[in-house]
């Protein structure tokens, strides 16, 4: 061995031991004690693995209207009474009652195959299984022209959606395509789904009322492909039909049939999808409580919506976020006893609807809106949380440093925060308490892949989320609930100049809105 190469050694073997000492001799970081237990507990203590078992696996997708999304109410609320949380569902409309059951679809000609499709949520059923021809809507230019070839659809299934002729996410041909090729492929994907626009609107339908139309003329189903552009991931959303059935199939499927018809090989199918109607059911949220002990008409709301859309479990799209809620509320029961302020928790139904849950709450609880100090909501994947926006409020910047101080410097210095920020109009429950002008903050969570891979897919199972992220969001919640009970002020609502719009005429704040409380009034 050289003696240069001795010496790079015993220089890095230094260096390692010069590390180590200074690891040993940095003074740990000192938390509030209160926080200190908040990290020891989910550090040693975790019950979010076992209860995401319980409540994607054992119950799974919580669609409103459906006994799922009422067995999903009772056991959060039986879980939180476990642990000495007060806890109540209260109502606040009636959605149409429905079961999914089995979808099974299979290509019987030109051979034999078993399709992957899923039956859209509140899809009629098919009372015995249905075989058909599969066809391809015409190639016209006019509503016209398209009202004329609708007899054609009669006792046929009509494939609904865009053809997607390269089903590689964009990503990938990115990877391994030349740049000349990679721009070629993507604009030729951004022409066709332009086309498919375009010949939508120029047939004079849209995405609701072209199934009725379809099946005002006879069809015996209608299926679509809502591809996420992430390989194998589908949306599912709600069918617009009344009599016939109408699906999901995955790209791949659905591609095969599509050039199939289109090359006049009369491709057939069978269709059996056994879903229930049921009568009306309540629409309810989960409501838990602690009492506050000083300050008791004073309240922090820890928020997130229960329902889910049903193509999967709705594992990131909510399951996170009320397992983050739920553990949040239990090891505050557990370590913080003394409560100034009265902590709940809103676990919301028929968020994905429009808000209904979080919007009745609002309205139907004017007393607690009144006393509201804080509240944290949280609705978008599995990640940490990175960012928290002021939501227009001006002194927001005042009492979110004060309280995200407290929190652990690795969780905290994750975080950015935009001050004052824009009032959230949408998009999630914190918005339904930002148009009451109460401080509602989203804490919103790194990607990972949330809105092309799991957001609504068939996708978003139990093995997509990342615990220790979880974990992280946990400690944070109970922090800001922590601090936010304790503020010795009750938090200012002064909000924002709000900014001019392209008109140059100044933005308004969003309008509090009352829920759709049946939904015999959702379009």
């Amino acid at each position: 061995m050289k003696r240069n190469t001795i010496l790079s050694i015993s220089a890095l073997l230094l260096t390692a031991q010069l590390s180590l000492i200074t690891a040993q001799t940095r003074p740990a970081e000192v938390l509030n004690p209160t926080v200190q237990n908040f990290v020891t507990e989910v550090q040693n203590n975790s019950q979010l693995e076992a209860m995401a078992h319980e409540l994607l696996d054992g119950i799974g997708p919580r669609l409103i209207g459906t006994p799922e999304m009422l067995a999903s109410n009772n056991w959060t609320a039986d879980k939180m009474r476990s642990w000495g949380v007060e806890a109540e569902l209260q109502q606040f409309g009636t959605w149409k009652g429905w079961q999914r059951g089995i979808t099974h679809v299979d290509m019987v000609y030109p051979r034999v195959k078993s399709l992957v499709a899923t039956q859209l949520a509140w899809s009629p059923v098919t009372k015995k299984a249905v075989e058909a021809e599969v066809i391809i809507m015409p190639n016209v230019s006019s509503k016209a022209d398209f009202d004329k070839w609708l007899p054609s659809a009669k006792g046929k299934v009509v494939l609904m959606a865009q053809y997607q002729n390269i089903g590689r996410s964009d990503e990938q041909i990115k990877e391994f395509a030349t740049p000349e090729l990679y721009e070629k492929l993507k604009a030729e994907r951004a022409e066709a789904a332009k086309q498919f626009r375009d010949y939508v609107r120029n047939i004079g339908y849209d995405n609701n009322t072209l199934p009725q139309a379809l099946e005002e003329a006879g069809a015996a189903g209608i299926a679509i492909s809502n591809w996420t552009g992430i390989m194998g991931a589908n949306r599912i959303f709600g069918a617009k039909t009344k009599k016939i059935p109408m699906f999901d199939i995955d790209l791949e499927d659905y591609g095969m049939l599509y050039r199939m018809a289109e090359n006049g090989k009369k491709p057939r199918i069978k269709i059996d999808t056994q879903s229930k109607f049921l009568p009306d059911a309540p629409s309810f949220n989960t409501i838990g409580l602690i009492k506050g002990k000083e300050k008791p008409n004073e309240y922090v709301i820890l928020s997130a919506h229960l329902d889910s859309w049903d193509g999967a479990q709705g594992a990131t799209d909510n399951g996170t976020g009320v397992l983050t809620m739920l553990e949040t509320i239990r090891i505050l029961k557990k370590y913080y006893p003394n409560n100034k302020r009265t902590i709940v928790v809103g676990l919301w139904g028929s968020e994905e609807q429009g808000l209904n849950g979080s919007r009745g709450f609002v309205s139907d609880n004017p007393e607690i809106i009144k006393g509201t100090q804080a509240v944290f909501n949280q609705d978008n994947g599995t990640g940490r949380v990175i960012d928290i926006s002021g939501q227009g409020f001006v002194d927001s910047y005042n009492y979110i440093g004060r309280w995200l101080s407290a929190a652990p410097k690795n969780i905290k210095d994750q975080i950015k925060s935009t001050f004052p920020g824009m009032p959230g109009g949408g998009g999630s429950d914190h918005a339904s308490f930002v148009a009451a002008g109460v401080p509602g903050f989203s804490l919103s969570a790194l990607n990972w892949g949330y809105f092309g891979y799991t957001w609504h897919t068939t996708k978003d199972t139990f093995d997509k989320i990342v615990f220790d992220e979880v974990k992280n969001n946990v400690i944070l919640t109970a922090t800001l609930a922590y601090m936010a009970s304790e503020d010795p002020e009750f938090t200012s609502r002064e909000k924002r100049a709000m900014p001019l719009n392209e008109k140059g005429e100044p933005m308004k704040w969003p309008e509090q809105k009352e829920p759709t409380r049946s939904s015999k009034d959702y379009k």
